[in-house]
């Protein structure tokens, strides 16, 4: 173990505030644990498509309240160079471990600093704090949530005062005034002077929650709902009582918030198993649909009653979800740019197309969509949806249950389902189907050489079908700005489009894939499907290869 580094980790010991990171970092540096220790030290976390967002532990490159407060202050510096001195900083948190810690600490940071700070009073969904900073007027947000990631994980996402979250170059600007912080005892940190908030906040909230439905509209549909261990259960109940929606049966052993998310490998909606609990209720209880947040509640999952798959139930997937949204929009006469990430589906673009009303494609993650001028609709297919812009610029999954229900009771009243309107969605503009390579490492050589392999070797064919154009987003396009993914564009009668690229906020490759099947009538859609699912099954072993996967 070299000096550099023993000499950096005690450094990092004897400014670190949290008596359990202390202890861990000490046994470590005790036992010269040399290789976990230059893993921690070898940088520090950075802005990913959602802030901050990494391991629990002690050091730069994990999540600590060190790591917190240094975070803090250099945002507080880069607000009050943009003369915002004085302005008020709203901050959130989930119900994770050290979220409550980190959020005070924030709090505290921005006190010292001299802007006011004002606190959610408990932890409560990300899409009340994206919308507390644009009804307080706040200059900025914090919210402390990791989102769907696992246990052991924790984040800091940054808002400013638009209501959407950062982006360049302020995550650049944000993150040398982070580097700037030379000492944590430098950083004041008073023990009070910030506000708490009470409810106000929340009922003002669940107040603009009415804004996504049509006054009178049917609120008929039967559902179970899962908060998958998460802080969704208080404000989606809230709000579907308010609008009228028979109380959701709950999924018991995942309604009340916990850390260890006891019940899940990954408390994900779209990872397997997540939803066998829900599924499990919906057979004894048989509701219309079941819906399901992530732990953070920014997400929002649906499935529905299928006969044809094991167990009943079908996850839908977040494209399916989004298109339904978009046609419900479109019949409720909704105007405005309908906009979605670059991984999502085309099919988003041929509604809008039809009903006349904008369609623009972003870099993934709410932060581009949200700043789309013009915005009515956006979502991105992991489960992400903004219906309600005006209220929360950012994916908000209680107001997205809401308008999936008033559309499920609306075509309840007909005697219709949610999977009738794909049905004639595809029939309409196409069987757009989509999968997912996705591909979660311990070691993140694997990305890189997958990349590189791509890169320096792409695929001039995949499932026998041309590559007929590759792009490399690093460079940018005339629409996009830089980014590190692939696209590439498949020639034949199947129009179909593969991107790669790592994700920001797990440690994982994520291919995203989607092939158009023309539909002639109904009675081709079984035989549609089919093709579809062939063609993705043979994309996805060919990228694979392509990949050194």
């Amino acid at each position: 173990m070299t000096q550099d580094l023993i000499a950096r980790a005690e450094a990092w010991l004897a400014e670190d505030p949290d008596s359990e990171t202390r202890e861990e970092l000490a046994q470590l540096i005790e036992a010269g644990e040399s290789e976990e220790l230059a893993a921690r030290f070898s940088g520090t976390l950075q802005f990913g498509t959602a802030g901050l967002r990494g391991e629990l532990g002690a050091g730069p490159m994990r999540m600590n309240r060190s790591v917190v407060i240094r975070a803090a202050a250099g945002l507080a510096a880069y607000l009050k160079a943009k003369g915002q001195a004085g302005g008020l900083v709203v901050i959130g948190y989930d119900a994770r471990y050290k979220s409550a810690d980190f959020a005070r600490d924030t709090a505290a940071v921005m006190t010292g600093a001299g802007l006011r700070a004002a606190l959610l009073p408990r932890p409560l969904p990300t899409p009340v704090l994206a919308f507390a900073i644009r009804h307080l007027g706040a200059v900025a947000g914090v919210e402390v949530t990791a989102s769907h990631n696992p246990p052991r994980d924790n984040g800091y996402k940054v808002y400013l005062g638009d209501g959407s979250q950062i982006v360049p170059p302020a995550d650049a600007e944000i993150a040398a005034e982070i580097d700037a912080v030379r000492s944590l005892h430098n950083v004041p940190r008073p023990s009070q002077g910030w506000e708490t908030l009470g409810d106000e906040v929340l009922d003002a909230y669940l107040a603009r929650t009415d804004a996504v439905l049509t006054p009178g509209s049917p609120r008929t549909v039967r559902t179970v709902y899962t908060a998958m261990h998460g802080v969704g259960k208080e404000v989606l109940t809230a709000a579907f009582a308010r609008a009228g929606f028979p109380a959701p049966a709950l999924v018991v052993e995942q309604a009340e918030p916990d850390p260890a998310f006891p019940t899940v490998a990954f408390p994900n909606p779209e990872e397997p198993g997540a939803m066998d609990l829900a599924f499990q209720a919906a057979r004894v209880v048989e509701p219309d649909i079941v819906i399901a947040n992530d732990p953070d509640a920014d997400r929002c999952a649906v499935a529905v009653p299928d006969g044809t798959v094991e167990g009943g139930w079908r996850m839908l997937r977040g494209d399916e979800v989004g298109a339904l949204l978009a046609a419900h929009l479109v019949h409720k006469g909704a105007r405005g740019v309908f906009a979605e990430s670059i991984v999502s589906s085309s099919l988003l673009g041929r509604i809008a197309g039809a009903a006349g009303v904008g369609h623009e494609e972003t870099l993934t993650g709410f932060k581009w969509i949200a700043r789309v001028e013009g915005l009515r609709y956006g979502y991105e297919e992991a489960l992400g949806y903004c219906v309600d812009p005006e209220g929360v610029r950012d994916k908000d999954g209680i107001t997205a249950a809401l308008a999936v229900a008033e559309l499920a009771s609306e075509l309840k009243e007909k005697d219709r389902t949610l999977t009738d309107l794909l049905d004639d969605l595809a029939v309409a503009h196409g069987l757009h189907a989509t999968d997912q390579l996705s591909v979660r490492v311990e070691d993140l050589s694997i990305i890189a050489n997958a990349m590189s392999a791509l890169r320096e070797r792409p695929p001039v064919s995949l499932a026998g079908l041309t590559v007929t154009e590759a792009e490399d987003l690093t460079k940018g396009t005339e629409t996009l700005p830089p980014t590190d993914g692939l696209r590439y564009y498949l020639d034949g009668a199947y129009k179909a489009r593969v991107i790669v690229r790592p994700s920001g906020t797990e440690p994982k490759l994520k291919c995203y894939l989607e092939v158009v099947v023309p539909v002639g009538g109904a009675s081709e859609l079984s035989s549609a499907r089919a093709k579809g699912a062939e063609i993705l099954a043979a994309i996805k072993r060919d990228l694979a290869d392509a990949a050194g996967l």
